[in-house]
């Protein structure tokens, strides 16, 4: 007796040619995803933190922040000496003073909000920035765990009050001895409108 034959049907040609499609794809994704420089990878999925250390990773980074040509260095966006609040509170105006580094990503994604409120509120805002990696000694004395931090003084020389819970997360920091209100800042990113309006609740003139 005849053994029964085996039989196999034919793939068609379109499922072969599926298949190995899909390979293709595969191993390109393999091969982006191990190339892809990471920040790149970071910034396409929306997963760059929003604030970065007070320390630079390596060594230091100069600031390419540029300063506004005024007469008076109140005015001028980035700080080259320690600062001096007193004289900057001699102005009566709302104060809003960042600190940052060229060398952090949020501090570069917050730089052209900085440099546009220095230029457009002249005469109306102090606003200024400090690059923390560059110049770690204009940093002390402040309370900075994370950059950029912000940090607002209103137009009577007090640190900024909120009326009312913004949610923005803002720290009010006080004294252990006494109790007294010192600073006002702010962690992280925050929108150029946000920071509108705490400059007019501070005391900004229209």
């Amino acid at each position: 007796m005849d053994s029964p034959q085996k039989s196999y049907k034919k793939v068609p040609l379109s499922v072969k040619i599926i298949v190995l499609v899909v390979l293709v794809l595969a191993v390109f994704a393999l091969w982006l995803f191990k190339n892809l420089p990471k920040d790149s990878f970071a910034a396409s999925s929306g997963l760059l933190d929003s604030s970065c250390t007070t320390q630079p990773p390596g060594g230091t980074a100069a600031s390419s922040i540029t300063s506004s040509a005024q007469n008076s260095p109140d005015f001028a966006l980035t700080v080259t000496a320690a600062l001096d609040l007193e004289q900057l509170k001699s102005h009566k105006l709302p104060i809003l003073i960042e600190f940052g580094s060229d060398g952090c990503d949020p501090c570069r994604q917050m730089a052209p909000i900085i440099e546009a409120l220095n230029k457009e509120l002249q005469g109306r805002a102090i606003v200024k920035f400090v690059d923390v990696w560059a110049n770690p000694e204009y940093a002390e004395g402040y309370p900075l765990t994370v950059i950029p931090t912000q940090l607002f003084i209103d137009a009577e020389g007090k640190p900024y009050t909120p009326k009312e819970d913004r949610g923005l997360g803002l720290k009010l920091y006080q004294t252990k001895a006494t109790g007294e209100h010192v600073f006002t800042t702010h962690e992280g990113i925050i929108s150029k409108e946000d920071l509108l309006a705490i400059l007019t609740e501070m005391g900004m003139q229209e």
